[in-house]
C-alpha cells in the first residue's frame, strides 16, 4: 500500500495511521464533504426511523443467504475441501487493488468454484482513491477477467475508516462512480454493490444513498459488526441487531440510488488469546465456545429479519477470528462444525416467525415440510424433552436428555407430526 499506509498481515487489515499530521491535513481538506454527511444524515436518519415499521419483509433465498469469506491464497487445497464440506452456495473473495499481479491466481481459484455464487470485494488503497485513471484501468481489467464468473462486485470497503484510504464520502462517491461508469459503458450485466460502511455509523451510509452523484447500486453492502457490544442481542444506543438491520433496510428502500437488496459482507468476533492475529484488543475478544454461539445467533437474527440477502462470515481460515486456525496445521474450531450444521439445516428453510419473550428466543421455520424450532436463552433455563422432539446441539450432536438445558448455545428441535 502507498505510504503512510501499511498492511497488517496478521489481522488482514491496514495498521492505524501513525502520521497524525497527515491525517489531520486530509480531514481538513474534506471538511465540505464531512458537513454534507452531517446535514444529509440529520434529515435521512429520523425519516428512515419513522418509516421503519412500514417496510415489508422480503422473501430471502436461504440457499445464498449463507456466505463464507475466503482468502484464496491461504491453504488453497484445504480451503477448497472445506468449502465443499460446508456446502455453502456463496463465497466472498477479496482482491487488493495494489496486488493486481495476483489476478491470474485469483482467476484460477474462482474457476475451481464455478458452481458457487461469488462476491468479489475490491479493496482500495490511497493511490487508487487519488488516481481515478489508474482505478479505471485496473477495474476494467478486473471486470474483463471476472465478469462471467462473479455474481456481485463489491466496490470498496470500510469507507468510514481513514486507515483504509478514504477521508470522506465524497471521495468514495467518485471512486464508486468510476466503477459505475465502466458498468454502464462496457459491462452492463455486472452487479455492483457498495458502500461498505463498517459498524453502526449510518450517517456515512446515508450520504452514499442520498446525493447528486450520478450512480446506482445493485444493492447495499454493510460491515455490520456488533462485537464491541458482546452478544449479538445486546443493544447499542437502544438498537438491537435487528433494529439496525431494519433501519438500514429502510434507508435502502427509500433511496433512489439502490435496488432494495442488502448484503452484510463482513462480520465476526475476535478470539481470545490469539494476539497479534486478533483484529482488536483482548478486551473485545471471546472464547471459542462463545464465538460459535454468537456467530450462530447473529445468523439466526439476521435470517429472521427477512431483510438481508446474504451474510458473509469473515472468514474461513484466520487464527484471530476465523472458523479455522492454521498456525500449526489445520485446526477446525467448534464454530466450523456450528457453521456446517447451520447451513445443512437452514439452506432450504422457509422462515415462519421469531418469538422473543423474557430473553428466550424461538426461531421457527419449515425444512423439507418439517417444523424446526431453534431455541436459545440469554438467561439459562430448562425445557422438557418431549417424545415428539428430535433435538440436536449447535454442532449437530443428538440430545436425548430428559431435561434440555437452554442457554447460550442454540438447540435445534424438530417437531414430529407438527403439520
Amino acid at each position: 500500500m502507498k505510504k503512510p499506509y501499511i498492511w497488517d498481515n496478521y489481522s488482514d487489515q491496514p495498521y492505524p495511521l501513525k502520521d497524525k499530521n497527515y491525517k489531520k491535513k486530509m480531514r481538513k481538506s474534506q471538511i465540505g464533504s464531512l458537513l454534507k454527511t452531517l446535514f444529509i444524515s440529520i434529515f435521512v436518519l429520523p425519516v428512515s426511523l419513522i418509516l421503519t415499521p412500514f417496510v415489508k419483509r422480503k422473501k430471502i433465498d436461504s440457499k445464498t443467504f449463507f456466505c463464507i469469506g475466503v482468502d484464496f491464497e491461504r491453504n488453497p487445497k484445504e480451503t477448497l475441501e472445506m468449502i465443499e464440506e460446508l456446502e455453502v452456495e456463496r463465497i466472498l473473495l477479496r482482491l487488493k487493488l495494489w496486488e493486481m499481479e495476483k489476478v491470474p491466481l485469483l482467476k484460477d481459484f474462482i474457476l475451481k468454484n464455478r458452481d458457487k455464487k461469488i462476491t468479489l470485494k475490491i479493496l482500495q488503497d490511497r493511490e487508487h482513491v487519488e488516481d481515478l485513471t489508474l482505478l479505471q484501468r485496473d477495474l476494467e481489467r478486473i471486470f474483463t477477467t471476472f465478469n462471467q464468473y462473479v455474481d456481485i462486485f463489491e466496490i470498496g470497503s470500510t469507507i468510514n475508516r481513514a486507515k483504509w484510504g478514504f477521508f470522506s464520502v465524497d471521495e468514495y462517491n467518485l471512486f464508486y462512480k468510476t466503477a459505475y461508469d465502466l458498468k454502464t459503458s462496457k459491462f452492463p450485466n455486472i452487479k455492483l454493490i457498495g458502500s461498505g460502511v463498517i459498524d453502526f455509523e449510518y450517517h456515512f451510509t446515508a450520504h452514499t444513498l442520498f446525493n447528486l452523484c450520478k450512480y446506482r447500486f445493485d444493492g447495499v453492502s454493510s460491515l455490520l459488526y456488533v462485537d464491541r457490544r458482546g452478544a449479538p442481542e445486546n443493544m447499542q444506543m437502544g438498537f438491537t441487531l435487528q433494529d439496525k438491520i431494519s433501519l438500514l433496510s429502510t434507508m435502502v428502500w427509500l433511496s433512489p440510488k439502490s435496488e432494495h437488496k442488502l448484503h452484510i459482507t463482513e462480520t465476526n468476533w475476535p478470539l481470545s488469546g490469539t494476539a497479534p492475529y486478533a483484529p482488536t484488543s483482548e478486551y473485545e475478544c471471546v472464547s471459542e465456545n462463545l464465538y460459535a454461539d454468537y456467530m450462530l445467533r447473529y445468523y439466526l437474527l439476521a435470517f429472521a429479519s427477512q431483510q438481508v440477502d446474504s451474510v458473509s462470515w469473515h472468514q474461513l481460515i484466520a487464527p484471530g477470528y476465523g472458523l479455522v486456525d492454521n498456525r500449526e496445521g489445520i485446526k477446525k474450531r467448534s464454530a466450523f462444525k456450528t457453521y456446517k450444521f447451520m447451513v445443512q439445516n437452514l439452506k432450504n428453510a422457509q422462515f415462519l416467525r421469531l418469538d422473543i419473550k423474557r430473553d428466550y428466543y424461538i426461531l421457527q421455520c419449515l425444512v423439507d415440510n418439517k417444523l424446526l424450532q431453534i431455541h436459545w436463552s440469554l438467561k439459562p433455563t430448562t425445557l422438557k424433552n418431549e417424545e415428539f422432539f428430535t433435538v440436536y446441539t449447535h454442532e449437530g450432536e443428538p440430545l436425548r436428555d430428559e431435561i434440555l438445558s437452554i442457554g447460550s448455545s442454540p438447540l435445534y428441535i424438530y417437531i414430529k407430526d407438527a403439520l
